[in-house]
Formats: structure tokens, sequence, C-alpha cells
């Protein structure tokens, strides 16, 4: 018990004394997080392209290239869409000598559209960050805190007319805290994965953003073969498109440009008929095989375009 009386005489002087506080702010903001709600879907899938978002703040630059990894992950997991990886959309734009990263040109998003099959690329960018470090120490007990701010700026391009359609942003915190007493337990060091923490609660609050504006233009896909009454098309049951499945196909013909700025506003559209998937096409299931029912214009031909019927 005597050999207990010290300990006790420092944990009542600790108690007593007031607390010795140091702070580095770096940056902060205000947030407000919404919650998610998901479920299940069930339907076609559209192709979506992430570009790897540009870093403006002054941390490392490992930022961008994080913010769009982790919109990739939030994506995939809707079930919507097929995500093409970065790397494979990195690679076209290399070979195309096109920027691959940042705000990219709407002549540069229609032409990796057409390559890649594309509905929308998605291009963006972490504008703030910030990390504020707060400590408390007593005489046996210390104490580190720290909170992590992120801001994520996105816009939505559509991959058919290089418009934008939708921009967005969202703001997350992620905070950590650890403690020691008598020199025992965390030591409070800089925490990397509170940078990703931040990042994600941003993105999050504006993915079901991007699911509802990608969603109000009709799917589509193309027709990537024909041979005689087969019609073979680039997608399948990857992309939500199962076998039973209707489909109204057109050509696409003149091009309608926008007089002022330039930009592809849509093209003009022949109908062509109907045709019916019998099965998949491909290891995987990536295309499917589908049947002509009734033609009503000339015969299919690779890169025509189709649509679920009503």
């Amino acid at each position: 018990m005597k050999r207990l009386l010290p300990l006790i005489s420092l944990v009542v002087l600790a108690a007593s004394c007031a607390p010795r506080t140091s702070a580095r702010r770096e940056r902060t903001d205000s947030a407000t997080l919404t919650k998610r709600h998901s479920s299940k879907y069930v339907g076609p899938k559209r192709r979506i392209g992430v570009v790897e978002f540009e870093n403006k703040t002054a941390y490392g630059s490992r930022l961008g290239s994080a913010a769009s990894d982790i919109l990739v992950t939030e994506l995939a997991k809707t079930g919507r869409f097929v995500v093409v990886e970065r790397d494979k959309l990195d690679k076209i734009m290399a070979e195309q000598k096109l920027q691959a990263s940042g705000a990219i040109d709407p002549r540069t998003v229609v032409k990796v559209g057409q390559i890649l099959g594309l509905n929308a690329i998605v291009t963006g960018s972490v504008s703030e960050f910030g990390v504020k470090q707060e400590g408390s120490e007593y005489v046996i007990v210390q104490s580190k805190r720290q909170t992590a701010e992120a801001t994520v700026d996105i816009r939505i391009v559509d991959a058919e007319t290089g418009q934008v359609i939708f921009a967005d942003s969202g703001t997350g915190i992620a905070k950590n805290a650890k403690g020691s007493v008598l020199g025992l337990g965390g030591r409070g060091g800089y925490d990397e994965t509170i940078e990703g923490k931040a990042l994600r609660q941003a993105i999050v609050q504006f993915t079901e953003n991007i699911v509802s504006q990608v969603s109000k233009k009709p799917w589509t896909c193309r027709i990537a073969g024909v041979r005689g009454d087969s019609v073979y098309l680039n997608a399948g049951p990857t992309m939500g498109i199962e076998e039973g499945q209707e489909l109204n196909c057109f050509s696409l013909g003149k091009q309608i440009t926008d007089p002022t700025t330039g930009l592809v506003l849509g093209h003009e559209e022949e109908p062509l008929g109907t045709v019916r998937v019998t099965g998949p096409l491909g290891a995987n299931g990536e295309g499917s095989i589908a049947h002509m029912l009734k033609q009503t214009g000339r015969a299919p031909q690779p890169k025509d375009i189709c649509r679920l019927a009503d």
C-alpha cells in the first residue's frame, strides 16, 4: 500500500494541473456530411472512365491519384457502372498524345469515348486539403489529436458530345486521437491514412449525384459485328444485359454541332430494326449474341448503336 502512495499523489497532482496545449493549424473548413442509402441495383450498366484528379494543394502529388482511385471504388460499389481502369484510360491517352489528368479538352473526351465505348468521363481535382494537429500534456498523461479536411471537385463530361453535364464538390473531415499514460500507448505521430479517410468522406457526398446525372441519358451499346441474322453486341451479362431482352438499333448519321462552340450536340439517327439477346459472348460475358427480329432499315453494321426497347 505504501508503494502506491507516490503514484496516487501523482494522479491527484495531474488532475489539479491545467493542461498545456499546443496546436498547429494549416487549414480548416466546416463540412456537412451526407448519409448514403445503397440498394442492390439490377439493370444495364454504363461504361464510365475516371481521369486522374489534379492536386491543387501544397500537399504531396499522391492526393490526386488517391482521390480518383477512391471514386473508382465508390462508383463500382453502386453496381451501376463498368468502370474502365485508369491504367487503360491513361494508355489510350498516351497513344493518342492526349492530356491524361485534370480538366481535359472536350474533343479529347469524345475521342477517348469513341475508342473505349464510354458513356461519360469524370474529371476532378483536390482543391483544398489541410491537417490540424493538437496535443494536450499533463504530468503523466499525453494526448494527440489530428483532424484532416479535404475538398474535392468533380465534373462529368458526356463522352459523345464533350459537354460538361454536371459539376459538384464535397468536403470531408476525418479525425483520430492517440494517448499515452506514463509513456505507454500511442505516440501520436502523423497518420497518413487520415488523408484517405478525409478524401473518401468528401467523395461519397456526390457519388449518388453522379449516378443520377449519368443515368438520365438513355443507355446504349454498340454493334461489334454482324453475321447473317446474328448481331454481336459489345454489352453482355457483365453490363447487366440478359437473355431475352430486346433492343432497338439505329445507324448514326450526320454529326450535329453547335455553330458557336463547335461541340457535338448529337447525330442524325436512322432506325434499323429490333434484335433479341440469345446468349452471352466472350469468356466473361463482356458481350452478347442477338438475333434480328425485325428489320426496318438497312442491314446493321459494326459501330451502329442499340438501346433497350420499352
